[in-house]
């Protein structure tokens, strides 16, 4: 194991591995990243896989613009399928006020670029026929969103970031950073020091006790979400855009011959529990039972649970620690990290680099919490 580099990275899912990716094409061979598991073995495999640009921040359309871009060129960059489907996003929306926030919320999309759009009831049950339109005022929509797979995402930037020169260690834990006067000089592992010019904390849920080594606060709270599958429906359509009842949280996408389906769970407590549970699926068959009625009686045959890592605001943490200026960070996603893991990784490169971003994520610094600025992101799952 490498004693010394000009960048370790704390963290193995979507965002460290796309850190390390945009650091090595840029020259910054001298990577190390340290993941105590298997690549993407933390939430990175298990999210839905989602990718899109409809937010309420702009900062975080910017972000899901940019990704979404890059993740349409994958193949050509870095030179991995990831089974892309662009399906879309439904957003379905069943109260005024929610009408109303994302009609102003479009607008905001459509001065960046993105082509979404509120449709009608009908055009709603047009695009995803699965749905019940009782109750239902209006839906959001934007063609170009998504979903693939996010274990491919991470397999093709580790697979190109190594052929570039970085070190991705598997199997290694940090365990601690010796801060000498303002700089984060060493990480400690569980195999050994390494002294460090620049260290990134991509940790996701494990990102607290990061921050605490480097004297930052990153209020990064994990909360177990939970995913089922079902069985084959013959006669489900080829495209099914990724939908979601949004008074309810509940969400379906295709996934091969049948859906994945989903909600978050408002009584899930908080913590690293990650056994599969179904005291949820009450709560799933009421969702179903109002909005996919047509879905109550369709097996299911597998699910899982993971993290989400959650802010106060439900916006990301991304930015530079004032107390110890060498090290950067990029978590707290609430549930959209995967999705912008793209434009991140250029984030952090571009910091490291002492570059203007080509988006400016100076907004979501942590130290947002510390003048009591919170920056609320609605559009959250």
């Amino acid at each position: 194991m490498p004693r010394s580099a000009e960048v370790v990275v704390i963290g193995g899912g979507a965002i460290g591995t796309s850190a390390a990716f945009h650091l090595a094409e840029a020259g910054v061979t001298d990577v190390v990243l340290l993941e105590r598991d298997t690549l993407g073995a933390g939430s990175t495999s298990k999210a839905a896989g989602g990718v899109r640009a409809q937010f309420s921040d702009p900062v975080n359309v910017e972000l899901g613009a940019r990704s979404l871009a890059a993740y349409t060129r994958f193949e050509q960059r870095p030179g991995q399928r990831i089974d892309l489907h662009q399906v879309g996003y439904l957003f379905l929306l069943s109260t005024p006020d929610d009408v109303a926030a994302f009609e102003r919320d479009i607008a905001l999309q459509n001065s960046l670029g993105v082509p979404s759009r509120l449709l009608d009831p009908a055009e709603a049950a047009a695009l995803s026929p699965l749905i019940s339109t009782e109750g239902l005022l209006a839906a959001a929509f934007s063609p170009d969103d998504g979903h693939c797979t996010p274990e491919s995402v991470v397999l093709g930037y580790a697979t190109a970031a190594r052929a570039l020169g970085a070190t991705l260690l598997t199997g290694v834990t940090a365990t601690g950073i010796d801060v000498v006067g303002d700089q984060a000089r060493v990480v400690r592992t569980d195999h050994g020091p390494i002294t460090a010019g620049t260290v990134i904390c991509a940790a996701g849920a494990w990102s607290r006790e990061v921050g605490q080594w480097i004297g930052t606060d990153l209020p990064v709270t994990p909360v177990k979400r939970q995913t089922i599958f079902t069985e084959p429906l013959p006669d489900l359509p080829d495209r099914v855009p990724f939908t979601i009842d949004f008074s309810t949280s509940f969400y379906f996408h295709r996934e091969g011959r049948g859906l994945l389906m989903g909600l978050s769970d408002p009584d899930q407590a908080p913590g690293f529990d990650l056994a599969y549970t179904p005291g949820w699926l009450p709560r799933l068959g009421a969702a179903l039972a109002a909005r996919t009625p047509a879905l109550l009686d369709v097996g299911l045959v597998d699910g899982w649970a993971g993290l989400y890592e959650v802010t106060p605001d439900h916006n990301a943490l991304i930015g530079r620690s004032t107390t110890t200026p060498n090290a950067l960070y990029a978590t707290g996603f609430s549930g959209h990290g995967f999705l912008q893991a793209p434009a991140v990784g250029e984030v952090l490169r571009d910091l490291h680099l002492g570059r203007d971003p080509a988006v400016d994520t100076g907004p979501l610094s942590a130290d947002r919490f510390r003048g009591g600025t919170a920056r609320p992101e609605s559009h959250v799952v």
